[in-house]
């Protein structure tokens, strides 16, 4: 099998010699693509309903603030029989179902972007062999960690949650086990740190990587940047949750064939084509004005009238022409009988209807006046 080895020489990266065939590669890609576009259309739509479930099902979650939290240790009470965040644990064991299905539909959906980026690295490596290989590894391990992780913690806690409810203790101690301090609680919450931290380092180096191969457009990658922290930092409720999903859908609509105005040259390809920098761009503009300046130049001066032979100068400023001021027909007797300023012979040159018809009449009337 013919091997390709042009691409990471001309990129400064090594040239591997178990890297398949150009043709192969894509190939491959566009298989792949075909059957990840549709569910990555489906993956966008899942992620922004799941936030919209999980927050409609938190709206009506009691909040328990400052004074209240107080009230106990105000009236004297250091350890009451019932914490006033008890409450709170009741809501969430009462709407478990919702808050498990809202994390299902986002795990299903963090899943097909750990297959979708999986995709992109090896894309991005193939095209780029000196690019960060631990991206794409990165990527899909995080993006697979905080689907799984994210629901195991859901129903951790409504487990938790349930069991809190049918008890009898309700002190604050049994509330902070309930929500945070248990065993289960705080082994989730480390888990999902480290595997979230390695979503958003590996997507945004992955983004980065392919926007300078030309893989992604140049807001597709930034867009990707700004998904990756927002997957991560759960930020401006369903509202913010908007552009991941949007960037979710989009990546799945290039992967389908239909992206406006043409897919980046790169995937058809199989080799890296970076998209040109601002100061090429401006180049390039400013090379196209130029050129367009001095196409209307050449054009306006092709269309100016050309200048009088030297040799058809007035009779008038050289004493040759005859018939004295009778405006521009001597000079051009002069050039038709072939008489120069100098007294030198010249080619004939043909001389205007108008002028022959004048010349006519001259004659007639002289013949005339000598019969």
């Amino acid at each position: 099998m013919a091997r390709n080895t042009d691409t990471g020489s001309r990129l400064g990266g090594p040239a591997n010699a178990g890297r398949p065939d150009r043709g192969v590669e894509v190939g491959w890609e566009s298989e792949k693509r075909k059957l990840l576009g549709v569910p990555g259309l489906v993956a966008g739509v899942l992620y922004l309903l799941s936030g919209i479930v999980i927050n409609s099902a938190l709206s009506g979650a009691p909040t328990v603030g400052v004074l209240q939290a107080m009230a106990p240790a105000l009236k004297g009470v250091a350890n009451p029989s019932e914490s006033p965040r008890a409450a709170e644990v009741r809501f969430i064991s009462r709407h478990a179902f919702p808050l498990i299905a809202g994390s299902a539909l986002s795990s299903l959906a963090l899943l097909t972007l750990a297959a979708m980026l999986y995709l992109l690295a090896r894309a991005t490596r193939f095209r780029n062999p000196s690019s960060w290989a631990a991206a794409g590894p990165l990527a899909v391990i995080g993006g697979v960690g905080f689907a799984v992780i994210g629901v195991a913690h859901e129903v951790a806690s409504a487990v938790l949650a349930h069991n809190f409810a049918a008890g009898t203790n309700f002190t604050n101690a049994a509330v902070e086990r309930a929500l945070t301090t248990g065993s289960v609680n705080v082994a989730s919450e480390y888990i999902s740190l480290i595997v979230g931290l390695a979503l958003v380092v590996g997507m945004i180096a992955l983004c980065l990587q392919s926007m300078r191969v030309g893989l992604l457009t140049r807001w597709m990658g930034v867009i990707g940047i700004l998904a990756a922290l927002l997957l991560f930092l759960p930020i401006g409720g369903a509202t913010l949750e908007v552009i991941p999903a949007f960037w979710i859908a989009a990546l799945g609509l290039l992967y389908t064939g239909r992206w406006p105005n043409g897919e980046p040259p790169a995937w058809a390809a199989g080799e890296a084509r970076p998209w040109p920098s601002q100061a090429e761009m401006r180049a390039q503009q400013q090379a196209e004005a130029a050129a367009r300046r001095n196409g209307r130049r050449s054009g306006s001066t092709r269309s100016q009238p050309q200048a009088t032979p030297a040799g058809t100068v007035s009779g008038n400023a050289t004493g040759n022409g005859r018939g004295g001021g009778d405006g521009g027909a001597p000079d051009v007797l002069d050039a038709r009988e072939g008489v120069g300023d100098d007294g030198a012979a010249m080619a004939p040159a043909p001389a205007p209807a108008g002028v022959r018809g004048t010349e006519a009449r001259k004659r007639r009337r002289k013949h005339g006046s000598r019969r």
